[in-house]
């Protein structure tokens, strides 16, 4: 049972639930709040998110892509905990249920969300399979940024709100949430830069070096916040910068640490990273209740 939970990597899963945290933010901020389209959204976005970490498992370690005694955190398939093809079923199992979950939303966004759901299916198998993984050509940031960040924020917030008013505050703070999102991505990539490069898998730390990707992550964690915050500048000036400021220090803070650590020193930062994602939008929900 203890690597099942390892393989869901819960030290990341904040990262899903940011996004429609920061939605139900923004749906509230316009007046809106509809609590079974909020728990729906998140119980999705957590089993796409732990389905993607399941196929990026199964998928590099099929496609010898991870090795024994890596720095990043226990593998139970490559350490030899879990049997890939039981790795394999429980993956596609939860991609089923997934799908099922997100066709019960048909009911307040109509037929048209099927393609969104059929994209985000793809993308969380893309992410480390197919013939052109994402993750293996330095795409990985960017589909985070879409699909953690845009994705769920826009879409949680205007199942609530049944309103396109809700369009630009959500565009905003998806991209924002996003960007934010990317970071957690690349605190595991700055850790796992050798054994990917030995390995042949391009990551944009692979490709760009660690010195770019730490001031990639500073900006994004700057920007990120300043995007989330900016929506809440019409209405709440005074909490908007004084949070602004607040998390923009925990980032540099995350950044100094980052930039003097390796290997699995950076473990406890990557978890840090995420769980300052999460906090950014609970202050979101906080200030939309304002």
């Amino acid at each position: 049972m203890k690597e099942w939970l390892e393989a869901t990597r819960p030290r990341t899963l904040p990262v899903s639930c940011a996004g429609v945290i920061a939605g139900t933010a923004c749906a509230l901020l316009h007046g809106a709040f509809a609590w079974p389209q909020a728990l729906i959204c998140l119980l999705f976005a957590l089993i796409a998110q732990i389905v993607s970490n399941f196929a990026n498992e199964y998928y590099d370690f099929k496609n010898g892509l991870d090795r024994k005694g890596r720095e990043g955190f226990r593998r139970g398939v490559t350490e030899g905990d879990i049997r890939p093809e039981t790795m394999k079923h429980a993956m596609f199992a939860l991609l089923a249920l997934d799908c099922l979950l997100g066709c019960s939303l048909i009911y307040w966004g109509g037929w048209w969300l099927i393609p969104v759901g059929v994209a985000i299916a793809v993308f969380a198998l893309a992410y480390s399979t197919g013939p052109w993984p994402l993750s293996h050509h330095g795409l990985g940031d960017v589909a985070v940024i879409i699909f953690f960040g845009i994705v769920p924020v826009w879409f949680t917030a205007w199942l609530q709100a049944g309103s396109m008013a809700v369009s630009d505050d959500a565009l905003k703070m998806g991209v924002g949430v996003g960007l934010l999102a990317a970071n957690v991505l690349i605190v595991n990539n700055y850790r796992d830069m050798e054994d990917d490069r030995a390995v042949g898998k391009h990551t944009t730390v692979v490709l760009l070096g660690r010195r770019v990707m730490s001031t990639v992550y500073l900006i994004f964690g700057l920007v990120g916040v300043g995007l989330v915050m900016w929506v809440f500048w019409p209405v709440l000036p005074k909490a908007a910068v004084f949070a602004a400021a607040f998390f923009a220090a925990v980032y540099i803070d995350l950044w100094w640490k980052i930039t003097h650590r390796k290997g699995k020193q950076l473990n406890p930062l990557l978890g840090k990273t995420a769980l300052t994602l999460m906090a950014v939008t609970i202050c979101t929900l906080i200030l939309a209740l304002i």
